[in-house]
């Protein structure tokens, strides 16, 4: 019989419980211990579950803890906010497994249960940004350097992508989100559509569509998702004076071309 517990790797979504999978929240309930970032675990209804909350900047210590409960025979849901290969825990994980700290890691039974992204609850508020080509970057500099973080914001412009941010702005990197609005002017239109979706989903939520000649980076927070389209992108105005934002599906060349 194997001793060994199970891990699984759970996303929460970015807002409301009407956002957590029925997977998730199977794995919630059969779960014996949660670690994850405080904020996220304090999302979910206190139970018999064993909580071991930490910081934010401290996910490979988590992934490690999450494993030695495994291994000890804990079933262990590691979470994470939104979906959890996105810019969280589940790459995390990964690394940890890889790095071999402990042979016995690799006898746990892991699982990867897909959530709800905020990029994708912040498109739906609008409407379809996100209809054609998109990529996702985030602008944090913790885990890698700003200069590759500015290099792939210039190569996606220039590919037309439409362009989703994640962590575009917080107390220590209060500047960056400014910087790639100032790199994106000099290579797409003054008028392209911005969203900037803060909190969606929650009783503070707040969707701001405007354009890149507008967009005020000082109205973004770590919680925002700012979505910036392409030169597709289209605005269809709607009942109240509000707009849809939609990229079509198809890519429309210019003459001559």
């Amino acid at each position: 019989m194997n001793a060994f517990g199970s891990l699984t790797v759970v996303g929460l979504g970015p807002g409301p419980d009407r956002w957590l999978t029925p997977e998730v929240a199977d794995v919630l309930a059969g779960a014996t211990d949660l670690v994850g970032y405080g904020p996220y675990l304090d999302r979910i209804p206190q139970s018999f579950h064993r909580r071991h909350g930490s910081d934010n900047r401290v996910e490979l210590s988590r992934a490690r803890l999450a494993l030695d409960l495994a291994v000890s025979g804990r079933k262990v849901a590691l979470v994470s906010g939104g979906d959890p290969g996105v810019f969280a825990m589940a790459s995390a994980l990964f690394e940890a497994l890889e790095s071999g700290d402990d042979p016995a890691w690799a006898e746990v039974p892991v699982r990867v249960c897909p959530g709800v992204s905020a990029m994708l609850a912040a498109a739906a508020r609008v409407g379809a940004p996100l209809g054609h080509d998109f990529c996702v970057l985030s602008l944090s500099d913790n885990l890698k350097p700003w200069d590759v973080v500015l290099k792939r914001l210039r190569l996606a412009a220039e590919a037309d992508f439409v362009i989703a941010l994640y962590n575009p702005i917080s107390k220590a990197r209060p500047w960056q989100l400014g910087a790639a609005l100032d790199t994106l002017r000099t290579m797409k239109d003054a008028a392209t559509p911005v969203v900037l979706a803060r909190a969606v989903g929650r009783h503070d939520e707040d969707v701001t569509v405007t354009t890149l000649a507008d967009c005020d980076p000082a109205t973004a927070d770590m919680r925002t998702l700012v979505l910036i389209g392409s030169s597709q992108t289209r605005l269809l105005p709607r009942k109240g004076g509000d707009v849809w934002v939609y990229t079509p599906r198809t890519y429309a060349m210019a003459e001559g071309t």
